[in-house]
């Protein structure tokens, strides 16, 4: 028997077809987030490891929907979609197997289905998102997507009971995880035009959108991106905190995670000019020995 095989056990999931919808999740979570579902496989509780990628996938189908196709098109496919969970959230049944795992995790967590309820909620914002004025914008727009998204997957690493110091180091953690992903993607943003670091801070620094657009490797640029960087490291090691409040077993998944984001803070401080032209991301050999640490420390705490 397999690893993932076991997994499913562990969770009590024993009905055929609903391993088959949480096996189909787990090839389509593979494909684009690979690196995550090793790390899920290597230092969650097995029992745990289906359930998160039943969270990502739903967060996955959610964000397709808000970013593929014409945008009148997107709203009508998110609002049908936004239905079906509320009504399979309601009722507890669906016929569609890309909601069923869902389903079936939130009668296991039950604390995930206000979570569910609240990223859908705050994700069509992202529909018309073009970028931000004003840094208070940019927090807003942590509040009211990033972190409820976010909060899919950290509510089943989370502690039992009350959240709600827990939520708020989540919120410190993802400002500084949204922040770097803006900057480390600045490129890819402007080209589909999102400027996403905000404009009052262009303004301070005395750079314009086109100097980053045309990739203008400035003095003034490179002192507003190392800025970025500076906060999100401070945020970074303020986040640390979060590690001490989730269950001893899933400390080593929530330190990976923050790592990840240090690694890749330090690729994209390596060489500033380059995240003009292409996305910074951590540096495998550093990923994997950070991959390495924390699954012997895993099965240490088994």
């Amino acid at each position: 028997m397999g690893s993932w095989e076991r997994a499913l056990d562990t969770a009590g999931i024993g009905d055929p077809g609903l391993r088959e919808d949480y096996g189909r999740q787990r090839r389509q979570v593979t494909r684009y987030k690979r690196e995550a579902v090793l790390a899920a496989q290597l230092l969650l509780p097995a029992g745990l490891v289906p359930h998160v990628i039943a969270a990502t996938a739903f967060m996955h189908r959610t964000d397709s929907l808000l970013d593929s196709g014409p945008p009148a098109d997107r709203r009508a496919a998110y609002a049908r979609w936004e239905q079906e969970v509320r009504d399979g959230l309601t009722t507890g049944g669906t016929d569609d197997p890309e909601l069923r795992p869902l389903l079936n995790t939130v009668a296991a967590h039950p604390a995930l289905r206000d979570r569910a309820l609240e990223h859908l909620a705050g994700a069509a914002a992202d529909l018309d998102f073009a970028g931000f004025v004003t840094e208070a914008d940019y927090r807003r727009y942590v509040d009211d997507y990033s972190l409820p998204a976010f909060m899919v997957i950290a509510t089943l690493l989370g502690p039992d009971g009350d959240q709600t110091a827990y939520r708020t180091a989540c919120r410190t953690f993802i400002d500084a995880s949204q922040r770097l992903d803006f900057v480390s993607d600045l490129a890819e943003d402007l080209a589909d035009g999102r400027l996403t670091i905000p404009e009052q801070v262009l303004d301070r620094h005395g750079v314009t959108r086109t100097d980053l657009e045309q990739a203008r490797n400035l003095p003034a640029v490179r002192s507003l991106i190392t800025e970025q960087l500076d906060r999100v490291d401070r945020t970074l090691a303020e986040a640390r905190a979060v590690v001490g409040l989730v269950p001893p077993a899933h400390r080593p998944m929530v330190r990976c995670m923050i790592g990840l984001d240090e690694l890749t803070s330090a690729a994209a401080r390596a060489d500033v000019p380059a995240l003009l032209h292409r996305s910074a991301g951590p540096a495998k050999p550093a990923a994997l020995r950070l991959l390495g640490r924390e699954y012997l420390r895993a099965r240490r705490l088994r």
